[in-house]
């Protein structure tokens, strides 16, 4: 049984009932357990923050680049305002995970809401601002200060989820991601819609409160978690290579996500003359099998964990097969259509969530693997990683990804996303390869030794 999987709190009858020689076996062939009243709570919870978080984040992106420019910004301090999101919550979610315990899971996560809520409210009255630098200045100060209040909150929700359900970490989280990309589907039409309708100060207002009255209520929801502080440090956490790998694979969902949201649009407005309506039903073709295989693959994996990195190789092919076929590539010399845009934007999607639930619950187990304590503090330091290496990914898919589409073209540029994408699946089965070698030499060598003993 992995690690992870165990749970101290369980009756001594119990795990004796699990000690046997087959113990995958007999963890996918036990009854479900029913949820307590505090696990669905907590459930309710981590949605709301999920979807109310996400729905937050997403609505800048049809109507704010233009009201900026207006304002004295350029295109690349534009971009510099949306990437600044990404390097404020990379270092917020490296330090808050560290200290979560010191800090407390819930008031960290109630914390986070607060200050994400106050910066998405105050957006709303920038346009009063003098244009010019004063704008630009503040910007970037309250993107950075609602980074940090997004990586606070999410890295807490990480970790709560994984402490209170550890035997269903993957189901959890996959069922947690449709509230997640309900959230991204739903902000952009929403806040475009918003700011035709009402102007610029309603979209950040109106959702910038749906998010502040998820503070009382998570306060009364939430469970108080008590840990003891961990000596564990995300560099020991980085010395096991499964883990480098698995962060690798994270960065490189992200990283392609990021490309996408900043180059897809162009490219199917300049080649197939849609408009910018079309073009966000067509990036539901991507958000849409995200949400439907999450919580298929993660139950799918806390079942069979064993099978997690064979799923991440099959989710790294599937990735790279839909951003080859993408653009298409110029050396498969087929076609372009909008029909083949749209199922690989599913096949993408669908390998997005064949990598990206499995990798939380295998952190941890490698986490557990090098001897790191079971407890809110370790799944605080996993947490904060993966958040990190996440923002890392969004920050270099679209500045990289945009320095490729202006060179090379957006078929060029899908290409490499899907060349990472497939670098990730190698490296992962030959990392698996070798450790079932290694393994198999271990019994060989046993099974040799074994017989060498004499019976008297």
């Amino acid at each position: 049984m992995l690690k992870m999987d165990q749970n101290p709190d369980l009756p001594t009858t119990e795990m004796s009932d699990n000690n046997t020689d087959n113990n995958t076996t007999a963890e996918s062939t036990d009854p479900p357990q029913r949820f307590t009243r505090k696990e669905i709570l907590t459930l309710i919870s981590m949605a709301s923050v999920n979807f109310g978080s996400m729905i937050c984040y997403s609505i800048l992106g049809p109507f704010f680049p233009t009201e900026a420019v207006k304002k004295g910004a350029s295109q690349t301090v534009v971009g510099l305002i949306f990437g600044c999101y990404a390097v404020s919550n990379l270092i917020g979610s490296l330090v808050l995970g560290k200290y979560i315990v010191q800090i407390g899971a819930k008031f960290m996560l109630i914390a986070g809401l607060f200050v994400s809520s106050c910066c998405t409210i105050i957006f709303g009255f920038l346009d009063r601002a003098p244009a010019g630098p004063i704008f630009i200045s503040l910007c970037f100060i309250v993107r950075s200060l609602d980074a940090v209040g997004f990586g606070a909150a999410m890295t807490s929700a990480f970790a709560m989820t994984a402490k209170i359900f550890p035997n269903n970490v993957a189901t959890v989280l996959g069922s947690l991601e449709i509230f997640t990309g309900l959230g991204l589907i739903l902000g952009p039409p929403l806040g475009g819609w918003l700011y035709q309708s009402f102007g610029y100060d309603v979209p950040f207002l109106s959702l910038g409160c749906l998010l502040l009255i998820m503070v009382p209520f998570n306060i009364y929801v939430l469970p108080s978690i008590e840990a003891v502080p961990s000596k564990d440090s995300f560099f020991r956490l980085l010395t096991h290579v499964k883990t480098i790998l698995v962060c690798y694979v994270v960065f490189t969902l992200s990283a392609g996500l990021g490309f996408l949201d900043a180059t897809l649009s162009l490219f199917a407005i300049n080649r197939f003359g849609l408009s910018n309506g079309y073009v966000g039903l067509i990036m539901l073709g991507l958000s849409l099998p995200y949400c439907l295989a999450s919580p298929l693959i993660g139950y799918f994996t806390d079942k069979y964990p064993a099978t997690r990195m064979a799923v991440l190789v099959t989710g790294g092919i599937a990735a790279t097969i839909g951003f080859c076929l993408l653009g298409p590539a110029p050396f498969l010399h087929i076609q372009s259509h909008l029909w083949l845009l749209v199922v690989m934007l599913g096949l993408i999607g669908f390998s997005l969530g064949m990598s990206a639930i499995p990798t939380f619950p295998e952190i941890i187990t490698c986490a557990y693997e090098i001897g790191f304590e079971e407890g809110l503090s370790t799944l605080g330091m996993v947490s904060g990683l993966y958040e990190a290496v996440w923002c890392t990914g969004t920050f270099y898919g679209p500045i990289v990804g945009g320095i490729i589409v202006q060179h090379l073209g957006f078929e060029w540029a899908a290409v490499v996303q899907g060349a990472l994408a497939f670098l990730g699946a190698f490296l992962i089965f030959m990392y698996s390869l070798c450790q079932r070698t290694k393994r198999q030499r271990v019994q060989e060598n046993n099974q040799q030794a074994d017989e060498r003993t004499p019976l008297l």
